[in-house]
């Protein structure tokens, strides 16, 4: 191969290009983002940059260290619009096209909105560097915020909003968030940090649609969030934390296999040897891993595999997540179901700070759980699952 074009200019991407110079490509590699911004990390945009302790400055992927080893062709502020894998041509949204030997696809996922909310002024979402810019400002003055949704993102961001000292509403529909991932005991944990922090935790609620009013500009502007009871709860930002949408339209007729994101193999190869997908856009058997973790592990498999042709490698997940929520670390490695049992290995659950092993029915362990005890999580990884503990 001469040139490969990386499409997606996140981490998943560049961990794709680092691992293609590690695995030794030496040719031309054609980082192609449809931002006009250099590679970032969005794990601080809900957190310490959302706060304004963290600066644009320092979200980013890549030092001149780095740019002198990898040599990227970047070209930035351009979308892909088309894929002819038989051509080896992809085609961007300037008018021009890159001709590659391999592709990755890395276009990770688009933000889901609450239906017909586009237009509403003070609805958000944060995916990007934008969003995070665009909320950080909605939150000065002292607004009443809700959150929709509390998985991670919306629980982080409540958190980051309450140390700001702001009046927050979590708003989720099922009766115990976080309970299909962890179960209800370790769930439970999780939830009660919201309510010893005077963060408003609504389960089981239903959002009927938003309440709004003009604004200064002659649009609509919210203020307020109807509740399937038919009550309202009062909102001068609303955020929406209900997942993503694999980005993957571009790939439509490309004759790559497409649903809930790109269908690879366990090597994160597709239909078509010459190309690979890897990150939130990537769909391998066992269903998307949307984790920041992930994406490294899917890119060096996926480089050997570009490189050799066909699927030499294939990924074992470490299933590591992290989030930091209300001054707490919360880490979880392996693949636990919410029906495994629990261990309490160290520490207390009440007390916000334990440690914690899941088994099956056989008594095998699946995953390991800490609170705020890193150390205490790591080193129960390494002995129950086996494996480095990833930072």
């Amino acid at each position: 191969m001469h040139t490969i074009a990386i499409v997606g200019a996140s981490v998943a991407g560049v961990r794709s290009a680092e691992a293609l110079r590690h695995a030794g490509f030496d040719g031309r590699l054609v980082l192609v983002g449809d931002e006009p911004r250099r590679p970032y990390d969005r794990p601080p945009l809900s957190k310490a940059f959302l706060d304004g302790s963290l600066e644009e400055d320092a979200l980013g992927l890549l030092d001149a260290a780095d740019d002198a080893e990898l040599a990227l062709e970047m070209r930035l502020g351009v979308t892909a619009t088309r894929l002819d894998p038989a051509g080896a041509r992809l085609a961007l949204s300037d008018g021009s096209d890159v001709v590659a030997d391999g592709v990755v696809v890395a276009t990770g996922g688009r933000a889901r909105r609450l239906p017909g909310t586009e237009d509403v002024e003070g609805v958000h979402t944060l995916r990007t560097l934008d969003d995070a810019l665009a909320l950080r400002t909605a939150l000065r003055g002292g607004p009443r915020v809700v959150v929709v949704g509390a998985g991670f993102i919306g629980a982080e961001v409540a958190s980051t909003c309450r140390s700001m000292g702001l009046e927050v509403t979590v708003l989720d529909g099922l009766p115990l968030p976080l309970e299909p991932v962890l179960g209800a005991r370790i769930a439970r944990g999780c939830v009660d940090l919201h309510a010893a922090h005077g963060t408003d935790l609504r389960t089981a609620t239903a959002v009927a649609g938003l309440v709004t009013a003009g604004s200064a500009t002659g649009g609509r502007r919210v203020v307020g969030v109807a509740l399937g009871d038919g009550s309202t709860v009062g909102a001068d930002v609303v955020v929406v934390g209900i997942g993503i949408a694999p980005h993957t339209g571009w790939l439509e007729g490309s004759g790559l296999a497409l649903g809930d994101g790109v269908r690879t193999d366990a090597g994160m190869v597709t239909d078509v040897p010459a190309v690979v997908a890897v990150g939130d856009a990537a769909r391998p058997p066992g269903g998307r891993h949307e984790h920041w973790t992930s994406a490294g592990e899917q890119a060096a498999v996926a480089a050997t595999n570009l490189l050799a042709g066909c699927t030499r490698a294939t990924v074992d997940p470490s299933g590591y997540v992290w989030s930091e929520q209300y001054g707490r670390v919360l880490q979880l490695a392996g693949h636990p179901a919410a029906h495994h049992d629990v261990e309490i290995v160290d520490g207390d659950v009440a007390a916000a700070r334990f440690t914690a092993r899941f088994a099956d029915a056989e008594g095998r362990t699946t995953g390991v759980f800490g609170m705020d005890d890193p150390r205490g999580f790591g080193r129960l990884r390494r002995r129950e699952l086996r494996r480095p503990v990833a930072v």
